[in-house]
């Protein structure tokens, strides 16, 4: 009988005693079915059953490296199919059974965790040692609504009506359905299907109603149309902007009046805020979430591998400098993420909505980042983006968190059974370069776009190509490189200066100190206009997250997301040695450009009368290989959930590879882009391509290494500096400005 597989799932805790004793047990089946056989396939996830090894390589590679998660069918080891299971793996399946029906209803969960005696049984609650508290008035209420509304949706029902009406409204919600179409279904429902006196609402706005009794909605904050400010707190009764004048409310055209039909004004703008400190303090309020959110402190396995945030010299030197922050590990510690998108069906229509949404890094790694785990914290109006006037929608949540780090809020836990000071504090922003830009203060264009580099930034202006290029990548080589000196190979002078220094948080506060209180406006007469040239630096404001008291203490502020880099890089790269009009580097100008420059003559155009001839480059492919590398994508099969179906990007006939989505970037780069190109470039070309894969590889595994990470920071400079030797401009234009490493003020680790 093949033995209980439950352990595999802690291969992240591998110091957890049923692991440990899951992989005797496991050696145990597999020896004893493998018969006089001294040596059994390896299932670590580095060998991955491709390799023999003794019990006592095997045993040391499961606990080193772990056990392949989703190897639950052992047929490399003797189990067979209808192999009866262990008595210990039918308890384990009960108790899933169990678990699983009692997580069927999450509203009867949360209920239970405060009435233990609702359906007659008793639940140990594993808080002998604590003493039991009342719950707050909050939490009092929030119970007490969610008893009320648990009443049966008809005589002798299973479901409830609370629990009835919550999956529709995700149905809902899901299913883009209409508001009538949803108050026709109710009554379908009520009149038609359901016995009398179904215990059901007659309407969604009565639906809604319900919902937002719960805390569970939304405030609804109008806004300039200009951005220039909220109609919130003392300003909520104003009619028009106290900034530039413009009226708040929506004009018809035809009668120039501010009311509808219904004889109602509407706001022209409004943000959607979702208040923060009921949605954290709901987090407490059931056991099973209320547990999980203590992981980062009690589960975590601190063994100089970073597997999550909290792993970090980022986390790490945040609770050294808040240690009465860090001794309560249930305090809530969150990154904010922020961007816009399309929310209409047809792509034509201009519009761009910026949601804001938290992510809570207490949680485990894989629970961390799943969308039902995140929370919700506005939806910024459109149709255009707000830009660096942002910060007038972030006020009512920069105001919350001002309040959750310095006075808290009193949260019930449900699972020891006591009330505690919930605190809360924002990490650090996830964002793509404009958004960075954004939400940062400084500028991502122009000469000094680099926010890692500051005022140190190397660029130099095309005079043909009319852009910024940015190359320097010579600066982070050690000071005796050879390459240092090479003029002829990069851009003709002689590089002697240092990398530049990485200013402190204490530092960029020094520097927008001056701009504090600077109107934000998108209209031209209020909006002021910042000139960077006079102040030597690229900053257009100060950001309203210097607003929390530890922002400035923060190693680590704001990240770049690493899928809009590959995903940007990758389509350079394709667009280049594919040579797509369009979409290439190595245009008629950057070859003029390397003219002027005088350098890499091999590559200066050629004039032959009117017609000016441009020298094939070596790391264009030829029409035969573009075939070869369309047909390798064309013809490719891969595991289910690997990518998406890549060959429906390619055409055969023009030889284009198009509307690749961001995963398929991230496959391409890191996986197929390597083996596709062997053999079709030249040794010098597919080098620092490979090298620039493997470390996204490196960037990108589940599990971070210090020495891993400091020899791709070591290598980084050097495949730069050979793709400019060979490319010479422009080909990771500013997504690697200046050649910085992109986790120097951009990824969490």
């Amino acid at each position: 009988m093949a033995p209980s597989k439950q352990w595999m799932q802690l291969v992240d805790n591998r110091l957890d005693e049923i692991y440990l004793i899951g992989v005797q047990k496991f050696l145990n089946y597999a020896f004893q079915k493998n018969g006089e056989e001294d040596e059994i396939r390896c299932p670590c996830v580095k060998c991955y059953n491709t390799t023999l090894g003794t019990r006592k390589t095997v045993e040391t590679h499961l606990l080193v490296h772990g056990i392949i998660r989703n190897y639950t069918f052992w047929y490399h080891h003797g189990e067979r199919l209808g192999e009866p299971l262990s008595e210990s793996e039918h308890e384990d399946e009960d108790e899933d059974a169990i678990e699983e029906c009692e997580s069927e209803d999450e509203v009867e969960e949360l209920l239970r965790d405060l009435y233990p005696n609702l359906d007659g049984g008793t639940t140990h609650t594993g808080c002998d040692d604590f003493l039991e508290e009342e719950p707050n008035v909050e939490a009092r209420k929030f119970y007490s609504l969610l008893k009320d509304f648990e009443c049966p949706l008809y005589k002798n029902s299973k479901a409830s009506k609370l629990s009835t009406l919550i999956k529709l409204l995700h149905i809902k919600s899901m299913g883009h359905w209409s508001n009538a179409s949803f108050t026709m279904l109710l009554k379908m429902l009520k009149e038609e299907l359901l016995p009398d006196g179904a215990n059901l609402p007659n309407s969604y706005y009565e639906a809604k109603k319900i919902i937002q009794e719960l805390g569970l909605s939304y405030n609804k904050i109008d806004a300039c149309t200009n951005d220039c400010m909220l109609y919130w707190k003392d300003d909520s009764l104003l009619d028009s902007c106290k900034v530039c004048g413009a009226t708040r409310w929506k004009i018809n055209t035809h009668s120039g009046e501010t009311r509808n039909k219904k004889g109602k004004k509407i706001a022209s703008k409004s943000l959607r805020y979702f208040p923060l400190k009921p949605r954290l303090q709901r987090l407490f309020m059931s056991t099973k979430t209320s547990t999980l959110m203590t992981w980062h402190k009690d589960k975590r396995v601190d063994d100089g591998i970073m597997r999550h945030p909290a792993d970090s010299m980022a986390c790490k030197s945040f609770d050294e400098l808040h240690p009465s922050f860090a001794v309560e590990p249930r305090n809530v510690r969150l990154g904010l993420a922020s961007d816009g998108f399309q929310p209409f069906r047809n792509s034509k229509t201009s519009h761009s909505i910026w949601p804001v949404v938290l992510i809570r890094y207490n949680l485990p790694p894989w629970l961390c980042m799943k969308q039902e785990n995140f929370i919700l914290s506005m939806l910024i109006p459109g149709p255009s983006g707000p830009g660096d006037a942002i910060d007038t929608y972030l006020q009512p949540l920069i105001e919350e968190l001002k309040e959750l780090w310095e006075v808290g809020i009193e949260t019930y836990d449900a699972s020891t059974k006591q009330n505690f000071k919930l605190h809360a504090s924002l990490l650090w922003t996830i964002n793509d370069f404009p958004a960075y830009g954004n939400l940062s203060g400084w500028s991502t264009k122009g000469k000094l776009a680099c926010p890692c580099c500051n005022k140190d930034t190397s660029s130099i202006r095309l005079t043909k190509g009319k852009k910024q290029c940015f190359m320097g990548h010579r600066r982070y080589l050690s000071k005796n490189h050879k390459w240092r000196s090479e003029k002829g190979s990069f851009d003709g002078t002689v590089e002697k200066r240092p990398p530049p220094k990485v200013c402190s948080g204490i530092e960029i506060f020094n520097q927008v100190q001056d701009l504090e209180g600077l109107q934000l406006s998108k209209d031209p007469k209020i909006r002021k206009n910042i000139s960077h040239e006079n102040r030597m630096d690229n900053w257009n404001k100060k950001s309203i997250f210097f607003e929390l008291p530890y922002w400035m203490c923060l190693l680590l502020r704001h990240n770049l997301d690493v899928m809009h880099i590959e995903k940007n890089i990758c389509d350079n790269i394709m667009g280049t040695i594919m040579n797509v009009k369009g979409k290439t580097k190595d245009t008629i100008n950057t070859r003029l450009d390397l003219q002027e420059m005088n350098i890499r003559p091999e590559l200066h155009p050629i004039q032959k009368g009117e017609k000016i001839e441009v020298p094939k480059a070596c790391y264009t492919l030829s029409p035969e290989d573009k075939h070869k590398l369309c047909l390798f994508l064309k013809n490719l099969k891969v595991p289910d959930g690997f990518s998406s179906n890549i060959s429906q990007c390619v055409n055969l006939k023009d030889h284009k590879i198009s509307g690749l989505k961001s995963h398929d970037c991230h496959v391409l780069l890191q996986h197929l882009l390597p083996l596709a190109l062997r053999g079709m470039l030249s040794k010098e070309v597919c080098e620092p391509l490979v090298e620039l894969s493997i470390f996204f590889i490196v960037l990108g595994s589940k599990e971070l290494r210090i020495e891993n990470l400091e020899h791709i920071e070591a290598q980084i400079p050097i495949t730069l500096c050979k793709l400019e030797k060979l490319l010479k401009l422009r080909l990771l234009d500013r997504f690697n400005i200046g050649g910085c490493i992109p986790w120097s003020d951009g990824y969490i680790f």
